[in-house]
């Protein structure tokens, strides 16, 4: 048995066989040898495996886009994750309308239009990402965002504002935050096309 558990922490340690003349004392010390170098891999595997281990990247949620985390900070810090996340949805929400000048539609249906591939009509303005707008990679952007902030406020921010209280962890609010994050940063780098009322 301590000869399969030395070899689990590394192949071979716990072969230790006697060698042809070899006397008890010499054969015993490397037995305790070999158990002693088992011992130590065990008491130190967990330590090993964190230093082995990838670092993984980390995220404060203060560097999240000012549009989310100022007005889900306060709440934040009084616990209220789903009144946070909330928060830093209506805030988007109105910063979008404020930066298309539309007050008429809002949330879902307005980030269906302004991504929209259609060109802008008037009362229609829309949002563009720039690049090269003949490469199926701009408009795959473009659709992309469109769907991407469509999800955003109906699967995050409807769900915050219509159930009495959801169970969402500290990582699922962040997550919630920093995907509204991701948004915001887009609506901010596009730019409005509108065209005049005639």
């Amino acid at each position: 048995m301590a000869r399969q558990i030395a070899n689990a922490y590394s192949p071979g340690l716990g072969d230790v066989e006697r060698d042809e003349g070899e006397n008890d004392f010499s054969y015993w010390y490397r037995s305790r040898t070999a158990a002693a170098q088992a011992l130590g891999m065990a008491s130190s595997a967990e330590e090993i495996a964190a230093f082995l281990r990838p670092t993984s990247p980390a995220i404060a949620a203060d560097s999240l886009h000012p549009w989310v985390w100022e007005p889900a900070a306060p709440l934040w810090a009084a616990e209220a994750r789903q009144d946070a996340v909330l928060a830093a949805a209506r805030t988007l929400n109105r910063r979008l309308q404020q930066k298309l000048e539309r007050h008429d539609i809002g949330e879902t249906d307005l980030c269906m239009q302004t991504f929209d591939l259609k060109e802008a009509q008037p009362g229609k303005p829309r949002l563009r990402f720039p690049g090269d707008r003949s490469t199926a990679t701009w408009r795959a952007r473009q659709e992309g965002a469109k769907y991407f902030a469509a999800g955003a406020f109906l699967a995050i921010r409807n769900v915050a504002a219509h159930e009495e209280a959801v169970e969402w962890s500290r990582e699922d609010a962040l997550e919630h935050l920093a995907a509204l994050s991701v948004l915001a940063r887009w609506i901010e780098e596009c730019t409005t096309e509108q065209v005049p009322s005639s």
